[in-house]
Order: structure tokens, then C-alpha cells, then sequence
């Protein structure tokens, strides 16, 4: 070969090398379409997965919760790397394993501890994630049923007395925690630094039954929590079948103003787990008949089903929705927890859905948990 040409190929080489670097790069990610699903990583035994949180350290972290035909096996915290390999777990300690068991990772604290709930002893964990320990921050109080207190007492008006469930979490502005409870119409205000947890808000539209109040998130102007009813089986509202995201001002007194519903999910949804887009939209996971996803806009119009035949889950990947029960955003994706409460084993997992738009980002306030 002349050595002109030679030199004149070598140039042609460079710049070819030159521009690929300097040319922006389409991540995976981007370039993957709305609603493209696929499956980020296998839950093992025991199972159940709910609720999925990604930690600010980079890494995704879920529970196990509760076996519907009963087990005795202790639940597990799961770690997965980003991109979802299994990198440790952890065995939850104290639980009453006569009774239905199970936890989830809620949120974590400024310290970057694991905020856990845990069902069968109303307990509010966190867990040391360089340590492996595990503390007890609040249990939550199991009050009598308003019908049968004392005049003035606390009391949960519920239909029916049941012990706290603490279900999902969320701090506010000043350190304080936000509870769940599914079992129990009321939504609890836990301290800054833990304790003893108050009833801060209650109302007979929280009473579900057996299929209470769920998620919960601060709003995007961290003045206001929205709050997701399963059902209205309680009777507090006529749609009984039906869950509700509501809306519940947090005054400048701290008080909660007045809960007002925003939206009305379809018959025996149990709208679960839910986040806010950057956007303004809403990404709910309904755990229930349905198997789908829903997007609903500020105002709680809903927009958009993913998948839009109902029933049978069919999102493209090798694992169909069963009880998605949430919608954790990470980057432009959601990551959902299948917890399939009937279905087969073999679904439990934590499936990775991209939504083309990225989620707000979860608040934690300097010094909380501390």
C-alpha cells in the first residue's frame, strides 16, 4: 500500500474515533419505549416482595411480606447493585410468626439506615446497613375502636377492632414520619428522633377492612400527603369496592387540614403503592383483579393503563404482572414489585418499566431519624 494512502486511512480512522467519542451517547435507557418491561431481578424464598425502594447509595432494596395461606418462615430485606444483582440479605428478627407476617422498606433515614415496617408487631424498624443491626424506632399503639372508648380517649372508627398495621412511610418537613396503617383508619405522626407514635390524622374513609390504607407521599411543595385507600369496605364510603387517592393538607400548624379524594379507582383494584413524576403525573400500582398500572395527572384525571387489556398482565417481558404493587421511580423507570398474593412463586419479582420521564425525588430531610 502507497504510503500516502496508508496515511491518509490512518487519518480517516482517527476522526472516525474522534467523533464516536465526542458524539452524545443514547443510553439503554432512552432508548428503550414507553412501557417496555423487563425483569430486574428474582425474589427467592419467602417471597412476596412489596414495595421497592431505591436508596440514595445507588442500590435497590425490597421486602418480603405476607404468605395469604400462612408460613413460618421469617422475612427477608433484599439488596440488589443497580443494574440488579443480589448483593446481600437480611434476616428480620422479633416476629410473631403465629401471626401474618411481613415488611417493607419504606424510605430510609439521613443516615442512610433502612426505615422498615413490619406487620405482625406493629413495628417500625430501621436496619444499619453497615452493621447488619436492627432497632426498633416506634410500634405503633393498637387503639380501641371508637364505639367501645372512653369518651375522650383515642380511638380508631373502624367497624371492626384490629391491631396497627404499619404499611408505607413518608417524612415531612420537620423530621417527622408519616405512617400507614392499614388495619387501623388512622394515619400516624411519628416524632423526630422515633418514640411514641400520635394518631395525627383519623377518619372512618380510611377504614378498609382488611384492605386499608397504603401508600403514602409527600407532596412535590412538601405542604400536603397524598394517601391511597385500598377499599372502603369500612363503609365510609358508598363505592366500597373501590380505592380512593386522597388528598390531606399539612397546615402551617402542622395540623392536617381536610382530606379531600382526588380519584376513584375501578371495582376491586387495590390501588397499592404510588409515585409523582416530575412531570406532575402520578405512576399507581394496582395490586388487585386488574394487573395494570395506571397514570393519572395532578388533579387525579386518569390518562393512560399499562396494559391496556386487563386481567392478565401481559407486559411483554417473561414475567406478567401479578399484584404490582407499586411504582418506584429510578431514573427515567419505575421499578414495581410483583408480589402475586395468589399466584405462582415464580412471579416474584421486581420488574423494571420504563416510563420515558423521571420521578420526583423522595425527600429526606437533614437529621432525620436521627
Amino acid at each position: 500500500m502507497p504510503a500516502v494512502r496508508r496515511r491518509l486511512l490512518v487519518g480517516l480512522a482517527a476522526a472516525l474515533v474522534a467523533l464516536a467519542v465526542a458524539a452524545p451517547q443514547v443510553s439503554a435507557e432512552t432508548s428503550r419505549p414507553r412501557w417496555d418491561t423487563r425483569v430486574f431481578a428474582k425474589v427467592g424464598s419467602p417471597g412476596y416482595p412489596a414495595n421497592v425502594y431505591a436508596h440514595p447509595n445507588g442500590k435497590i432494596y425490597a421486602g418480603t411480606y405476607s404468605n395469604l395461606l400462612g408460613d413460618s418462615i421469617r422475612s427477608k430485606v433484599f439488596e440488589w447493585s443497580a443494574g440488579g444483582r443480589l448483593l446481600r440479605t437480611w434476616t428480620v428478627p422479633g416476629q410473631d410468626l403465629a401471626e401474618s407476617h411481613g415488611v417493607q422498606v419504606s424510605i430510609s433515614d439521613a443516615k442512610g439506615r433502612l426505615v422498615l415496617l413490619e406487620k405482625s408487631t406493629s413495628r417500625i424498624l430501621r436496619l444499619n446497613l453497615s452493621t447488619g443491626s436492627f432497632t426498633t424506632y416506634a410500634k405503633l399503639p393498637d387503639l380501641p375502636v371508637c364505639s367501645k372508648a372512653p369518651a375522650g380517649a383515642a380511638c380508631s372508627p373502624n367497624l371492626i377492632d384490629h391491631a396497627g398495621v404499619p404499611n408505607y412511610s413518608v417524612w415531612g418537613p420537620k423530621g417527622e414520619l408519616y405512617v400507614t396503617d392499614f388495619a387501623q383508619a388512622v394515619i400516624w405522626r411519628v416524632p423526630p428522633g422515633g418514640g411514641t407514635p400520635k394518631p395525627w390524622f383519623t377518619d372512618k374513609r380510611l377504614d378498609g377492612l382488611e384492605f386499608g390504607t397504603a401508600g403514602i407521599a409527600l407532596s412535590p411543595q412538601r405542604n400536603a400527603l397524598y394517601v391511597m385507600q385500598q377499599t372502603s369496605l369500612g363503609l365510609g364510603e358508598l363505592s366500597v369496592g373501590s380505592g380512593k387517592l386522597y388528598k390531606l393538607p399539612i397546615t402551617s400548624t402542622g395540623r392536617p387540614g381536610t382530606l379531600t379524594k382526588i380519584w376513584t379507582s375501578r371495582l376491586a383494584e387495590l390501588p397499592d403503592g404510588f409515585s409523582f413524576a416530575k412531570s406532575g403525573r402520578i405512576y399507581v400500582g394496582n395490586a388487585g383483579l386488574m394487573q395494570q398500572l395506571v397514570v393519572l395527572d395532578g388533579k387525579g384525571k386518569e390518562v393512560e393503563r399499562f396494559p391496556k387489556v386487563p386481567l392478565l398482565g401481559d407486559n411483554g417481558s417473561p414475567i406478567a404482572f401479578d399484584g404490582p404493587s407499586n411504582a418506584t421511580f429510578v431514573g427515567n423507570r419505575i421499578l414495581v414489585a410483583n408480589q402475586a398474593p395468589l399466584g405462582a412463586t415464580a412471579h416474584h419479582a421486581i420488574l423494571d418499566v420504563n416510563v420515558g420521564e423521571p420521578g420526583v425525588k423522595i425527600y429526606i430531610p437533614a437529621g432525620a431519624g436521627s
